[in-house]
């Protein structure tokens, strides 16, 4: 739910390659965007349905770490791809966990436009609590159950137009949003700002954050190793980071955006990047947060729940949502940032902030890229 789009331009404008080229420099990325097409008719399994919409779910480093066994006639199986964790951003996958409550609450939603209701068992063979990190064992058991009592989310019609907006905002949420943003969700306290003051002392610590995030060597190699340069990767790997668009198909054909220049804190592209998140994360008309009374796997999954209900209320409000987690991350060079904000924000005890978002208007951008439901299915 926080990762960043490099964006090329200003002083890291590379030049457009000669006419041979002109047709990998125009090109966007076409097969990693279908799934969030959702073509009729539904499919006549009410859980793949839910699942083609849950997989659209926002999720750490786009890692899409879900993989799903059907169970019977009504039951699917959720357990993670370990290999798709982030140990070094999200050392005791935490951030994982809450991703698998966005894709959870979707299914949920989809699933209500059929008229049912999901029997969700968090960790049915046990929790690894933190610090321990997720195992084989299964993040959750989804029953689907047909209720005449169900009615549609109101939620369902924007799951298709949520998009994570990773640009600058052009102006604040209003009273009214903040407060609907701000109203209870189950387990969860949810605030919303657009208080100058107080945005003022959140800008401080979630842009000192991103610099060490994007800084330490080590974190933003997570980063570069899963950036997909141009549309040809982004469709033959439809997860992890992308840059796409002229100015990454010029820079790629040219040598010039490569993931060794990336890594280069030294490059003109490296810094360029710097700057632009640096920008992004001082774009902060708006804030929304998300605590839980405490730190286990059952309150990473209600708040992926409360974040993925947010920023589709937030779509439906006409606002644009930005996640600003780098302060929430749990690694030695973070300790100093993870402490400011979770006390800024309210978050005292054994309670802890588990997402946080930058809020605003802005500009309409398009949907990152997608494995098809198919490649997170075990069976069929």
């Amino acid at each position: 739910m926080d990762r960043r789009t490099l964006i090329l331009g200003a002083g890291g404008a590379v030049a457009l390659v000669a006419v041979g080229g002109i047709w990998r420099v125009t090109r966007m990325p076409q097969t990693a965007m279908s799934p969030w097409d959702l073509p009729p008719p539904p499919p006549a399994d009410v859980r793949l349905d839910a699942l083609r919409h849950a997989i659209l779910a926002p999720n750490p480093h786009n890692r899409q770490p879900w993989l799903l066994r059907l169970d019977g006639n009504d039951g699917v199986m959720v357990t993670c791809d370990l290999d798709k964790r982030l140990p070094m951003t999200d050392p005791y996958d935490r951030q994982i966990t809450v991703g698998f409550g966005t894709f959870i609450e979707l299914a949920q939603i989809a699933a209500s436009a059929r008229g049912y209701r999901i029997e969700v068992t968090p960790f049915p063979a046990g929790a690894p609590e933190m610090p321990a990190r997720l195992d084989a064992r299964p993040v959750a058991y989804l029953r689907f159950i047909a209720d005449p009592s169900v009615t549609r989310d109101p939620l369902l019609g924007a799951i298709q137009t949520r998009r994570t907006t990773r640009e600058i905002f052009d102006a604040a949420p209003t009273a009214a949003q903040v407060a609907a943003l701000s109203e209870p969700l189950p387990g969860v306290l949810r605030s919303a700002t657009a208080d100058p003051a107080k945005l003022a002392a959140i800008r401080g610590v979630t842009v000192a954050a991103t610099m060490v995030e994007n800084t330490t060597q080590r974190t933003w190699m997570e980063s570069v190793d899963l950036m997909r340069i141009g549309a040809a990767e982004i469709d033959a790997q439809p997860d992890g980071l992308f840059l796409a668009g002229p100015m990454a198909e010029a820079g790629s054909a040219v040598g010039v955006l490569t993931r060794s220049a990336l890594a280069d804190q030294n490059s003109s592209i490296y810094k360029t990047g710097l700057d632009q998140q640096r920008a992004l994360s001082e774009s902060l008309p708006g804030a929304v947060w998300i605590i839980t009374p405490a730190n286990t796997r059952a309150d990473h999954l209600r708040a992926g729940s409360a974040y993925m209900r947010t920023t589709l209320a937030a779509q439906a409000l006409g606002l644009k949502m930005h996640p600003q987690s780098q302060a929430l991350q749990e690694y030695p060079e973070m300790a100093e940032h993870y402490s400011a904000i979770q006390a800024l924000l309210g978050a005292g005890g054994a309670a802890r902030v588990q997402m946080l978002a930058r809020l605003g208007t802005g500009p309409v951008v398009g949907p990152a890229p997608r494995w098809p439901l198919a490649k997170h299915l075990l069976n069929a």
